[in-house]
């Protein structure tokens, strides 16, 4: 069912990889400028392969398993994605008399993958149930 409560942290991992990233930038660099994910065609992608994969896990809802397979590759992706905003902020200057920044926007995927692990739980829950049920029949 759709009103379940992975739904709900499945669709704030949405909104989360949807919106952040445009509001918060991921580093600010050493001329002063804001850099947004929008600037790196890489970034873009797996930002929209992250939301992608939220927005199908909410609506197979019918196949738990799935949906909790799903859940893990977002993981992964999310992974892979904080791993590259970690090797690039460890390789921007910080020595420089303008000092770059990192961002706020570096910890989305972190909070994705909160969401992501609060999801998966909750599947995992409904699906050990459901399990328990038909044994009861």
């Amino acid at each position: 069912m759709i009103q379940r409560i992975q739904t709900i942290y499945l669709f704030l991992a949405f909104l989360v990889t949807l919106v952040a990233p445009y509001v918060f930038p991921l580093w600010i660099t050493a001329d002063a400028k804001d850099f947004y994910f929008m600037q790196n065609p890489v970034y873009v992608a797996l930002f929209g392969l992250s939301t992608t994969l939220s927005l199908v896990s909410i609506f197979s809802f019918k196949k738990r398993q799935n949906q909790f397979v799903m859940g893990r590759l977002n993981m992964i992706l999310n992974l892979i994605l904080l791993g590259l905003f970690v090797y690039r902020s460890l390789n921007l200057s910080g020595e420089t008399p303008l000092v770059s920044e990192k961002g706020i926007g570096m910890f989305v995927p972190v909070l994705a993958i909160v969401l992501l692990v609060l999801a998966n739980k909750a599947i995992k829950k409904d699906e050990d149930l459901v399990k328990s049920v038909d044994r009861l029949r």
